[in-house]
C-alpha cells in the first residue's frame, strides 16, 4: 500500500483524497477546517493533527488550496519546515509558471523534491480516465508520485524538467477552452436570433469535436514550422464569415463584442498584407 498526504480539502482536494482512497493508497489529510476531514475519515482517511504531522506521515505530499500564497502560509513555517525535508512535495495548486518556478527553489531550499502540476479537470471529474492532471519539475519526484498521480488522472502526462510547463500548458489549455466557450456563448445568441435550439447544437459540437481538434492540430503545426503558405483557408477567405458575423448581429439586433475583436484582429492581418496565407498566421499579430 502506497502512503500519500494530502494538505487541502476544498472541493477539489477533498475529490483528490476520495480517488486516492478507492484506489487502495493510505492517505492522510489535513485541513486547516478539520471538520471538512470528517466524511474522509469515515472512508478509511487518517486526520493529521498539523500540517506538519501530515507531511511527516508520507513520503509523497500533495498540496491542492487555493493558491501559492496560501501553500506557502501552510508550509513555510518553522514547525512544518522540518518535515520537509528528503520529501516529495506535489503542488496542485493553482498558480502561474513563475510562481511555480519560484516554489520549485523555495522547495530545493527546504531540501524537498518538487513537482508542479495542474489539474485540467473539476473535482467531479477526479478518477476519471478521461481525466487529465499536468505535471513538470524533478523528475524523481514524478516517478515517485506516478501512482498516485494515475489513481486520480487517467491522463498525466509529465512534461519534462522545466517546472512552468505544467502550469504554462494549462493556461493554454485554458485559453483555448475558454476561447471555445466565448464562441459557443455568441452562437447561442446567434441561434437563439432565429429561434434554434442551443442545446442540439451543443450536442452536434460534442460529435464533432474531433473534426475541430484536428483543425486545431493542423494551425499548431503550421505555427510552428512558421510555414503560412500555401494555406488550407486564407485570411482572406475567413475574412468573409467574419463579417457576417458583423452582419447577423446587426440584423437580428445581439451583442457583437465577439466578432468585433475578431474583425480586430483579422483586419490587422489584412492590413499587414498576410491575407493570402494560411489562418495560423494570426500568430504574427499577437507577436
Amino acid at each position: 500500500m502506497n502512503e500519500v498526504s494530502v494538505i487541502g480539502l476544498g472541493p477539489m482536494g477533498a475529490a483528490l483524497a476520495q480517488a486516492l482512497l478507492r484506489n487502495g493508497h493510505r492517505v492522510t489529510v489535513w485541513n486547516r477546517s478539520s471538520a471538512k476531514a470528517d466524511s474522509l475519515v469515515r472512508e478509511g482517511a487518517i486526520l493529521a493533527p498539523s500540517a506538519a504531522a501530515a507531511v511527516s506521515a508520507s513520503p509523497v505530499t500533495i498540496v491542492c488550496v487555493a493558491n501559492y500564497e496560501t501553500s506557502y502560509r501552510i508550509l513555510d513555517r518553522e514547525e512544518v519546515v522540518p518535515a520537509l525535508e528528503g520529501r516529495v512535495l506535489v503542488q496542485l495548486s493553482t498558480g502561474s509558471p513563475q510562481q511555480a518556478r519560484d516554489n520549485e527553489a523555495w522547495a530545493r531550499e527546504r531540501g524537498a523534491d518538487y513537482l508542479d502540476g495542474a489539474i485540467a479537470a473539476t473535482p467531479p471529474q477526479i478518477g476519471r480516465p478521461d481525466t487529465t492532471i499536468f505535471t513538470s519539475g524533478s523528475g524523481t519526484a514524478y516517478r515517485k508520485s506516478e501512482p498516485f498521480l494515475k489513481s486520480l488522472a487517467g491522463n498525466a502526462p509529465y512534461l519534462g524538467e522545466k517546472v512552468s510547463a505544467a502550469s504554462s500548458t494549462d493556461l493554454a489549455f485554458l485559453s483555448t477552452l475558454f476561447g471555445a466557450m466565448l464562441g459557443f456563448f455568441h452562437a447561442s445568441r446567434i441561434l437563439e436570433s432565429d429561434g434554434l435550439r442551443v442545446d442540439a447544437f451543443g450536442s452536434m459540437i460534442a460529435e464533432i469535436a474531433p473534426v475541430i481538434g484536428e483543425m486545431i492540430k493542423h494551425e499548431g503545426e503550421v505555427i510552428q514550422a512558421g510555414s503560412f503558405t500555401p494555406p488550407q483557408s486564407s485570411l482572406d477567405t475567413c475574412m468573409v464569415t467574419v463579417k457576417l458575423f458583423i452582419e447577423q448581429a446587426r440584423e437580428a439586433g445581439i451583442n457583437a463584442e465577439f466578432p468585433a475583436f475578431a474583425l480586430g484582429l483579422f483586419q490587422q492581418a489584412l492590413d499587414a498584407g498576410y491575407g493570402n496565407e494560411e489562418l495560423g498566421a494570426l500568430i504574427k499579430v499577437l507577436r
